[in-house]
């Protein structure tokens, strides 16, 4: 994917919005719209959202099942492997918390009548919720090939874990043969995904002008979201990093953020943790001075099971869509939310739109159809260059974190300031 795809789609977003706010202006009721968005822009944008459907399943059972595999393949590293799984969870359990917490104070979603209308307009339609004894039944699949095909994305999530597993502790050469299947398998869905991503900036631009087409100046009620996951976002960034590498890390906030600048730059113009990988490891090396041996096995895995900025999105998300289809959670059914955005972090794929498939899967264990994505869809490339900035600074965080302790590794320390 070019870095500057990132920038394309915000163009698709800009453009979108604004021709859609001046057709509901000047043509808000006028029948020839009302035929253009009924009869081509909606089921373009259904298309379009059908493109990231159809990768959803390879993409989810290979990801979270090599990642899965990474983490369980680190008894050469021994307390290096702990250290990186213990803080992985920790971190990413209070990213979701600080989402979950921002989206229950303010409420962006409530009192959202266009978007709820527009959800109504475009044939969406709640779906039903399973009961708490068939979720925890459900989460076994007796038939995997079953639950790929009714799209039973919690229930792959789970298989996923246990063939990651299977692969790290069995250590036969056929075993590695398969592993290197499923990651040719990631490899070709991360290729179509790229394929797909080049036409994102018309797909969101569509998305956008259907929306504010519709609702005008309703559609402000996207800001408001936008703006619940910046500041959580924020806060994650410049609060639990900051805490995290000067209590666990022994190093000044101040210079961790300057010697990382680099990479998170980097993030938000490519808004993949893949591709910001190489500048991180220099910025680990040469920066931050960390033991190779360490900073390399935390960033690699962190590129792809360390995305905190990617949980809180996902938690804040979908109660955000809940909210507008006035769907009531239960205290039970948040924490369900909250579990599955930390395993959602874990295993989602570090390109743009990586994260989407997870939104989707819970969307539909809490009765809310999966085209509800489309609402977020068109504001989702900017947010994606926001948290991809907190992923990468997390995995850099987290190679601070475990390096301390590790000298014996190159002899050289974490350097507080």
């Amino acid at each position: 994917m070019s870095h500057d795809a990132p920038l394309r789609m915000l163009a698709g977003l800009a453009v979108g919005l604004v021709l859609g706010l001046l057709a509901h202006a000047l043509a808000g009721d006028a029948a020839w719209l009302g035929s253009l968005l009924t009869n081509v822009l909606d089921p373009a944008g259904r298309i379009f959202l059908g493109l990231f459907f159809m990768l959803m399943i390879p993409l989810v059972a290979s990801s979270l099942a090599i990642a899965v595999s990474e983490f369980g393949d680190v008894r050469a590293f021994g307390r290096v492997g702990v250290k990186t799984f213990a803080y992985t969870i920790a971190v990413s359990t209070i990213s979701v918390l600080i989402g979950v917490g921002l989206v229950n104070a303010f409420q962006p979603g409530a009192g959202s009548e266009g978007l709820r209308e527009l959800a109504r307009d475009t044939g969406i339609q709640a779906a039903q919720q399973a009961s708490g004894v068939d979720f925890v039944v459900n989460l076994v699949p007796r038939n995997v090939v079953r639950s790929m095909a009714d799209n039973d994305l919690l229930a792959l999530m789970v298989f996923a874990l246990f063939l990651g597993a299977g692969i790290a502790v069995t250590r036969t050469s056929a075993a590695r043969q398969f592993e290197a299947a499923l990651r040719g398998l990631y490899e070709i869905v991360m290729s179509l995904m790229v394929m797909v991503l080049r036409v994102a900036p018309y797909g969101i631009a569509i998305l956008v002008f259907t929306i504010a087409a519709r609702l005008g100046g309703e559609v402000s009620a996207l800001g408001y979201y936008v703006a619940i996951v910046v500041l959580g976002l924020a806060l994650h960034q410049f609060g639990v990093y900051s805490l995290s590498v000067w209590l666990l890390g022994g190093m000044s906030p101040l210079r961790f953020f300057r010697a990382v600048r680099t990479p998170m730059l980097t993030a938000f113009s490519t808004a993949s943790s893949a591709a910001t990988l190489p500048t991180a490891l220099v910025a680990a090396d040469q920066e931050l001075r960390l033991p190779p041996r360490v900073s390399r096995f935390v960033l690699t895995l962190g590129s792809t099971a360390n995305q905190n900025g990617t949980a809180l999105f996902e938690g804040v998300t979908v109660l955000f869509l809940a909210q507008i289809y006035a769907v009531p959670l239960s205290l039970a059914q948040q924490v369900m939310v909250v579990f599955i955005c930390i395993l959602g972090g874990i295993g989602t794929a570090g390109v743009p739109a990586g994260s989407l498939p997870v939104i989707v899967m819970i969307l539909g264990l809490i009765g809310i159809p999966a085209d509800a994505i489309g609402i977020v869809f068109g504001v989702n490339a900017f947010l994606d260059m926001c948290r991809t900035t907190v992923n990468v600074t997390g995995d850099l965080a987290a190679a601070v974190v475990v390096a301390r302790g590790e000298p014996e590794l190159t002899g050289v320390a974490p350097q507080a300031t």
